[in-house]
């Protein structure tokens, strides 16, 4: 069943940009690409880099508030590892299922694990979301559904906080671990900036990849189409988000009387650019590998 989901998620991503490509000029978005400009390209790996340490920063501090104890520099080397996983592998959530059996394997506490993963990337989809409604009150005929996510979003919101939950419950225990890690007086304060911080190096990112594919459109025109553009990613139907990232992007920039064909360009150019920002990750996996090898290898104990 899960090998049958995979391959209809990476068939899909297939038909998916087969049919932007159909639907824009592609060989503008490949004239595009192979006419990237460096600077930007170095500027948004540096900026990846950053962001990278700030989300392994948060991990540390929401598991610490469980815990749980982890070393910045594990951290660090997990989330690449999970980044890389989440670019490769279809539904886009692999990489932190893989980050927190992990860490749970480490720690042999696996429900606060697991519990500390949930909350760092929901905090921070949280913003995302936030970031996404506001943008689209900017955009022109979008307005009523800013308007109509933003009720959707606070009906989901009391429901969630009317439920009635026994601390013994799964929900339970994520609301309790939730106090703790997230909204307690100290840590709520540093757990905003930095989902802000990573929500804007996100942006960020994509901002750089219209630069580096030649978009010369002013930044208040380009900066309302980015978050909403990074939601359809949140969407686990495809690998890392291709295809209905592109499709995304090549509506909204034709909405706003861009060019389709350049808004999915700038897309691909991000896809390309996290792909390559997830690198570290292989170190990682290629040193977890060898270490597997290497305790298969050894004599047992008689």
């Amino acid at each position: 069943m899960r090998r049958g989901l995979a391959f209809a998620r990476i068939a899909l991503t297939g038909v998916a940009l087969w049919l932007v490509a159909l639907w824009v000029d592609a060989g503008d978005v490949l004239a595009r690409l192979t006419e990237l400009k460096p600077s930007w390209v170095a500027l948004a790996l540096a900026i990846s880099v950053v962001q990278v340490l700030i989300l392994a920063w948060r991990w540390r501090f929401t598991a610490l508030r469980l815990g749980l104890d982890i070393s910045l520099r594990d951290a660090l080397g997990e989330y690449y590892l999970g980044i890389l996983i989440n670019q490769v592998l279809p539904g886009g959530v692999m990489g932190d299922v893989t980050r927190a059996w992990r860490h749970a394997h480490a720690t042999a506490l696996t429900g606060p694990a697991v519990r500390a993963v949930i909350l760092e990337r929901v905090s921070a989809q949280v913003v995302m979301v936030l970031a996404a409604l506001v943008s689209l009150a900017f955009l022109p005929g979008l307005a009523v559904w800013a308007a109509a996510g933003a009720l959707v979003s606070g009906g989901v919101a009391i429901a969630a906080l009317r439920h009635e939950a026994d601390d013994a419950t799964a929900l339970g225990r994520i609301r309790q671990d939730a106090r703790r890690a997230c909204l307690a007086p100290d840590a709520v304060a540093l757990q905003a900036a930095s989902a802000v911080a990573v929500v804007g190096s996100y942006i960020a990112v994509f901002v750089v990849a219209a630069r580096a594919v030649g978009v010369s459109a002013p930044l208040g025109a380009v900066l309302p189409l980015v978050a909403p553009v990074l939601m359809t990613m949140l969407i686990p139907v495809t690998v890392a988000g291709w295809g209905v990232r592109e499709a995304a992007a090549a509506a909204l920039w034709g909405m706003v009387g861009l060019a389709p064909g350049e808004g999915a360009a700038v897309s691909v150019a991000y896809g390309l650019l996290v792909l390559a920002s997830s690198a570290p990750g292989a170190l990682v996996l290629m040193r977890t590998l060898s270490a597997g090898r290497d305790r298969r290898a050894r004599p047992h104990p008689e």
